[in-house]
């Protein structure tokens, strides 16, 4: 492991940033300059060629002070790829490895393993070093395909060893994985980027299904909350802004403790604007929110409104970049041999 972090992470404001384009705007860089968003996330807007996101990245942390601020992407693979051909490799949506697994268990976590490995020597060589993966969520029959073939199977012991693997390849590699969408997104029949979902299933039935993977994987570093309502534990308020679902089921029932951040404030699952929302998740108990749309308005809005970030969420952001390993591991060509040979065998 890395030496003990000495950033002043409590310096930042608790929030995760978009931004407009390939390169940062005037306006961007005065705001980003002043009010010092902690990270950034980057979507295809932002992606031309490597060399392109490299400057940006670099761009972003002088800007904010910062040489380690976190830089988010969502690489799950399959439909979930923010980098793609000609200048990244094209991965698999999640569910291959569940299947691979369910045939063969080794064969399937070293594929994940070697697979999240690849992503993240892709991710690190960029400098993003935060990826939004794994899909820890366990999908039910008849529910909304927004998790779809993004989950690794139907059954909590699947899902939460291929997660495993896929956390193990990505910290290998330098990079962080957020475990996602605690405590739980694949009962809902609503795409939460559309409309707020809401499940009524009891919190017995969750304990022994939904929320089992995300139990196995307390351990992470990152987490990602769900923009769901659970009415059985908060009929009110969603996930994100829910002080019982966060406090009992998040910290309490499932023990997770690493950093917890919002799903992003923009999709309409949440009602309000975002300086609005995402003070109500920090108060409901998330350490970190992310506003991935860009808009300049909305983000001058909401790192006005921000509370400072406290010292809790900073240990926390500091013990998960101290995780990250000194030298991460190389994916050269005997990797690469053995990747291709598993995804033959998994038909993929």
């Amino acid at each position: 492991m890395s030496a003990a972090d000495r950033t002043d992470w409590s310096a930042y404001a608790p929030v995760i940033v978009g931004c407009q384009g390939l390169q940062l705007t005037a306006e961007e860089r005065v705001l980003f300059g002043v009010r010092k968003p902690l990270g950034l996330i980057v979507f295809a807007r932002n992606i031309d060629n490597p060399a392109q996101v490299k400057a940006l990245i670099s761009d972003f942390r002088g800007i904010v002070g910062n040489d380690k601020a976190p830089v988010l992407i969502d690489q799950e693979g399959g439909r979930v790829a923010r980098l793609k051909p000609p200048h990244w490799p094209k991965f698999p949506p999640g569910a291959v490895f569940g299947a691979l697994f369910e045939r063969d268990r080794q064969a399937g976590e070293e594929a994940a393993y070697l697979n999240s490995r690849w992503i993240g020597a892709e991710l690190a060589a960029l400098g993003i070093d935060v990826d939004c993966a794994p899909v820890a969520d366990l999908p039910i029959e008849g529910a909304h395909d927004v998790i779809g073939d993004r989950a690794y199977g139907r059954d909590p012991e699947t899902v939460a060893a291929i997660g495993r693997a896929v956390m193990r390849g990505l910290t290998d590699a330098g990079v962080l994985p957020v475990i996602k969408h605690i405590p739980g997104h694949g009962r809902s029949h609503i795409d939460s980027h559309l409309d707020l979902p809401v499940v009524d299933t009891d919190i017995t039935t969750m304990q022994h299904s939904d929320f089992r993977p995300f139990k196995a994987l307390k351990d992470a570093p990152w987490a990602m909350t769900a923009h769901i309502v659970y009415s059985a534990i908060d009929p009110a308020q969603p996930a994100t802004m829910s002080p019982k679902v966060i406090a009992e089921i998040v910290r309490g029932h499932i023990g997770f403790d690493g950093v917890l951040i919002s799903d992003d404030l923009n999709m309409k699952a949440l009602k309000g604007a975002p300086a609005e929302t995402g003070a109500a998740s920090l108060a409901a108990g998330c350490d970190l929110v992310l506003h991935c749309s860009g808009d300049l308005a909305e983000m001058q809005a909401l790192l006005a409104a921000l509370p400072a970030m406290t010292q809790a969420a900073a240990e926390r952001i500091g013990r998960a970049r101290a995780s990250l390993p000194a030298k991460p591991a190389p994916f050269g060509a005997a990797e690469r041999e053995r990747y291709g040979r598993l995804m033959e065998q998994a038909g993929a």
